[in-house]
């Protein structure tokens, strides 16, 4: 194992905000000292020197799983590939947004138990690979086996998602219930029979909530509500204890969110993008208002590392501000105290960034625990 035991010559986000020329060294994979004697050492000389990036949402895993709706691979051969583009987007520490859903297919129970046991066990991948439940409510079926892979601390993170209502509001879309079919595997109107039978159930749904926000709880996991749309939304999860709105989709939501001192998690691509793809509010405007605390990768791993930069270049935020967005804040929200900075005993979860093209940020390297674990060209050693 390469393990690198320093990063010289580079410009330093520091965690007092401050970007310098510092020497970093590291020992047993965390930062032992910022300045003074290293060993053998990458050279960093004109690269940013960074705080690798905590994903705390991300789905984009999907896509190796079932590239083409008719199509399905190993979970292990979709795992690496995914990890490996963690490492070359700076991803050091990632939450997979593990859908458990009433649908079935590729969101269903079958699926969710798969990916929650191979993340448990980790076999060969090089980042961080962490679980992020997303329950959705309607699951009654689904409840107790749930509730053991969170006593086995089988998941990181919990969200509530409630899908069901859009769902149905769109039953009669044939070609929106097509897509939704699709990920399924069933037809259509199997589909549609499944989401009208399942709203049958809504009734029930309080309860289970309930019941999984209390063990979650007592288990000291950080809880999410997904899409909220109204205040009354963020109001009744923060009463389950559930301190984190991800997504919310309504500036209401959101301003409640902040009323109660949650933590807000928005989309990167929405930054990047600059706006939505599904009409909701600006992850940049939130940024700048003091709303959202937290950017996750959401469907896009490749906009993590741009946003910081956009944030910085619109003026909604210092570059030191914004990217304690990606990196320290959705570490301490998840309860990982490890990571996030640079500093004295924090993991040497590092990337080092090409940032001479404005507007265009690129990874030359990610260190995982000061193990060199993507190169996109020769460094120099010291």
């Amino acid at each position: 194992m390469n393990i690198v035991k320093g990063v010289v010559g580079g410009r330093v986000l520091l965690a007092d905000g401050e970007i310098a020329i510092a020497e970093l060294a590291i020992q047993e994979g965390n930062i032992s000292a910022v300045g003074g004697a290293v060993g053998k050492a990458l050279d960093a000389t004109g690269l940013l020197v960074l705080p690798g990036l905590v994903d705390i949402h991300g789905d984009a895993f999907e896509r190796q799983l079932a590239p083409r709706p008719e199509v399905r691979f190993p979970i292990d051969m979709a795992l690496h590939d995914t990890d490996r583009q963690l490492l070359a987007n700076g991803i050091t520490t990632a939450f997979h947004g593990i859908t458990c859903s009433w649908e079935g297919g590729l969101r269903g129970l079958d699926m969710a138990r798969e990916l929650v046991r191979h993340l448990a066990l980790g076999r060969g991948l090089a980042a961080d690979n962490r679980v992020h439940l997303r329950f959705e409510n309607h699951h009654l079926d689904a409840v107790d086996e749930v509730l053991e892979w969170i006593d086995e601390g089988w998941v990181d993170f919990l969200a509530f998602n409630d899908h069901l209502p859009a769902m149905l509001r769109r039953v009669n879309e044939s070609e929106r219930m097509n897509k939704f079919a699709e990920r399924s595997g069933l037809s259509v109107e199997r589909f549609r029979e499944l989401l009208l039978r399942t709203a049958e159930q809504t009734g029930q749904m309080p309860a289970t909530v309930a019941k999984l926000a209390a063990q979650a709880a007592r288990c000291g996991l950080a809880m999410a509500s997904h899409d909220d749309m109204t205040r009354a939304d963020r109001e009744r999860y923060q009463r389950l204890g559930c301190a984190i709105a991800e997504f919310p989709m309504r500036v209401e939501a959101a301003v409640a969110a902040k009323d109660f001192d949650n933590d807000v998690i928005m989309g990167a691509p929405n930054v990047v993008r600059g706006g939505s793809h599904l009409g909701g509010v600006s992850a940049t405007q939130m940024v700048a208002e003091g709303i959202c605390t937290v950017l996750a990768s959401d469907y896009f791993y490749p906009a993590m590392l741009p946003a910081p930069f956009r944030l910085a270049a619109s003026g909604a935020s210092k570059l030191a501000d914004a990217w304690k967005l990606v990196s320290r804040n959705p570490a301490r929200m998840a309860g990982l105290a490890d990571r996030g900075e640079i500093a004295v005993g924090q993991r040497a979860d590092l990337v080092l960034v090409d940032d001479s093209r404005p507007g265009f940020p690129v990874v030359v390297a990610t260190l995982v625990g000061g193990v060199p674990c993507y190169l996109s060209r020769s460094l120099s050693w010291h």
